[in-house]
């Protein structure tokens, strides 16, 4: 188990937990959660070991093995499916001490030691699924998201939120007792995201999640640890049982706080009242020393919440815009003589009308983005027609937006530049004053006003865009994935904020939470069309699922066909039935003999490893190895000889 016993831990001269204690069983899954700067990432670099307490004791086990996320973006041409490989450390480790041993062996065969070693070698990396190594990093990569076609790309041809998934898949790949993830939701869709959920519903060991998604704790966790005011507290339960236990603790320390106070005030007016009498000098002392070791209930401490609200649009169109028969995706290149446009949507007719609340549905690669893009005019429609209404002003957040902010300026920088754009089409004062006072609404007091956008967290970052957005005074808000950097407070500020702001919204966001809140319909984007979505997010995530199932079932088909290089198949007659028949004759042979063949493989391979079990001479042992790794070499071979066949006589029998 992992204990923390009157730790201290400190950055700097600030001290994030003063006297922290806590236990963590095996196997327990843990949200760890608290406001941003309350020390999340801290207790976490003390977990992984790459900080050490300031003062208490802490302790987990020396023999657990951990995995978490790398958090540096991953620069290499390794493919997908190898560079999640490489994230089984022990896996890794084998291999290298097979191969060395190996060459030592190739040097000294006649050594009865290095013989041990290299039959010790081999058994080893069969234990540690040497076998199914590649399948099981490519179901993690197809789980976050990926198409079966990129298994293969180099991991330098994806952009940033792809790498940090397959940094992601790298860690659980790991084998691990106890698995550390700060924030993994933050690059995932929500069908990866789903995924992922039931992947950690049936992880062994012990979990430490950082997330600011409560459905996501909700399912994966079953214990929390508040960081606040220096302190960390266990309670048994997952992020919503916190919160209901956490409301009824503040309430009863706020009554015990009341409740004291009364009693400290009649104990002080009774000193006050007879010190300076003899008679009651020993009473009144007697209550002096009452109220000394009397040990005082804390005062809730108020958290400061961020709040705020979208001003009311100056006029609202409707319809907001209407979509008719259009086709939407990308324009072929300038320069690209003969390349055709690539269109992910088509024949999209739909209208969008004042009020409405549209949460955008669809899983990975279906076209959320180019909707949603086309919308704010970032695309150009490829057909049909896209009206605004008279006097249309969208908010717009993307995915992106946090990278076009300018780094090395600050947000009174920001704000005075897009005022200045906007020019007369805002009415509202834009002096600096002015613009001051609104970015201390959003957080950015005092200095922070002055400090460079680079230097901030992603949650300032965050903050900022949607500062900018709200100033702008929208009409429409179409928001792509607006909650990535934002922690809890921010997150249900934002669901306040947009169910009471009066325009239209649109929402393309994995935060179930959010989209529950303050979506009162659904639209579908799949398959290359946008429909209405009849149903919650429950029959959402359904929906999810069996769309993955669709999706493996049509890599199947095209497995088979890819296999199946015959000519188009005739008019089925006789004579082609015939003829199909004798093409499957020798594929069947085959299977058979492979079947065969398999069945003696494996019953030699459970024989050896049965052997080497036993004491046997040196020489013997490192011969058995060999054969061991030459069998299981074998069999890998054959299964994929006999899966490429069966392939073959399916396609025949298509």
């Amino acid at each position: 188990m992992i204990t923390l016993k009157n730790v201290i831990l400190r950055r700097s001269a600030k001290v994030l937990l003063d006297g922290a204690t806590v236990t963590i069983n095996p196997g327990e899954k843990v949200g760890l959660v608290g406001r941003n700067g309350a020390g999340k990432s801290t207790l976490f670099a003390l977990f992984n070991g790459s900080l050490h307490e300031d003062g208490g004791d802490f302790y987990v086990p020396k023999q657990w093995r951990m995995a978490q996320v790398a958090q540096d973006m991953p620069e290499t041409e390794e493919s997908a499916t190898d560079f999640v490989v490489g994230g089984d450390t022990r896996l890794a480790e084998l291999r290298a001490s097979l191969a060395a041993i190996e060459a030592a062996y190739e040097a000294n065969p006649d050594d009865a030691d290095i013989g041990m070693e290299l039959a010790h070698a081999y058994t080893d990396l069969a234990d540690a699924g040497e076998h199914d190594a590649v399948p099981r990093a490519q179901a993690l990569v197809l789980g976050l998201g990926f198409k079966s076609h990129e298994l293969d790309e180099p991991v330098n041809s994806f952009s940033g939120g792809w790498r940090m998934r397959l940094q992601l898949a790298r860690a659980l790949m790991c084998p691990s007792d106890l698995l550390l993830l700060d924030e993994p939701t933050n690059h995932l869709d929500l069908d990866a995201l789903v995924w992922l959920e039931a992947w950690l519903q049936k992880y062994a060991g012990t979990m430490i999640v950082i997330s600011h998604d409560r459905e996501f704790l909700d399912a994966v966790t079953d214990v929390t640890l508040h960081i606040a005011n220096a302190q960390l507290t266990r309670y048994g339960g997952n992020y919503s049982k916190f919160e209901d236990m956490r409301a009824l603790q503040m309430e009863q320390q706020q009554v015990a706080f009341s409740k004291q106070q009364d009693k400290i005030a009649h104990l002080q007016k009774f000193i006050d009242r007879f010190k300076a009498k003899a008679s009651k000098a020993k009473q009144a002392q007697s209550r002096v020393k009452a109220l000394e070791r009397m040990e005082k209930v804390a005062p809730l401490l108020a958290e400061a919440d961020f709040t705020f609200e979208f001003k009311e649009p100056g006029n609202i169109p409707n319809p907001m815009l209407s979509i008719s028969n259009a086709s939407f995706g990308y324009k072929a290149p300038e320069g690209g003589e003969g390349e055709e446009p690539k269109t992910i949507l088509r024949g999209v007719s739909r209208s969008v009308l004042a009020g409405q609340r549209i949460g955008i549905l669809g899983a990975n690669g279906q076209g959320k983005s180019t909707l949603v893009k086309t919308i704010a005019r970032e695309m150009g429609a490829l057909a049909g027609q896209v009206t605004e209404g008279k006097g249309l002003n969208i908010g717009y957040f993307a995915q992106q937006e946090l990278d076009v902010l300018r780094p090395q300026d600050n947000p009174l920088e920001h704000m005075v530049r897009m005022a200045r754009e906007l020019g007369s089409a805002v009415k509202e004062s834009t002096g600096e004053q002015a613009l001051r006072g609104f970015l201390g609404s959003f957080n950015f007091s005092g200095d922070m006003v002055k400090q460079p956008v680079g230097t901030m967290s992603g949650g300032e970052k965050a903050r900022l865009v949607l500062a900018m957005m709200v100033w702008q005074r929208p009409n429409l808000l179409l928001l792509d994935e607006p909650t990535n950097h934002l922690d809890l407070a921010t997150r249900e500020a934002l669901a306040v904020a947009l169910n009471e702001f009066e325009g239209t919204l649109m929402l393309v966001s994995h935060d179930r939470a959010l989209l529950r809140s303050v979506c009162d319909e659904f639209w579908l984007v799949g398959r290359g069309v946008v429909t209405d979505f009849d149903g919650d997010l429950d029959d959402y995530q359904r929906y999810l699922l069996d769309e993955a199932k669709r999706l493996r079932e049509e890599a199947k088909v095209a497995v088979r066909e890819a296999a199946n290089t015959a000519a188009p198949v005739p008019r089925q007659d006789a004579q082609d039935r015939q003829q199909r028949s004798d093409q499957a004759k020798p594929i069947k042979r085959e299977i058979a003999q492979i079947d065969e063949r398999l069945a003696a493989a494996g019953a030699e391979r459970t024989a050896l490893e049965a052997r080497l079990a036993q004491p046997l001479p040196s020489a013997d042992i490192a011969e058995a190895g060999k054969r061991l790794k030459a069998l299981n070499d074998e069999i890998g071979r054959l299964e994929e000889r006999w899966l490429a066949l069966s392939d073959q006589l399916e396609a025949l029998a298509a």
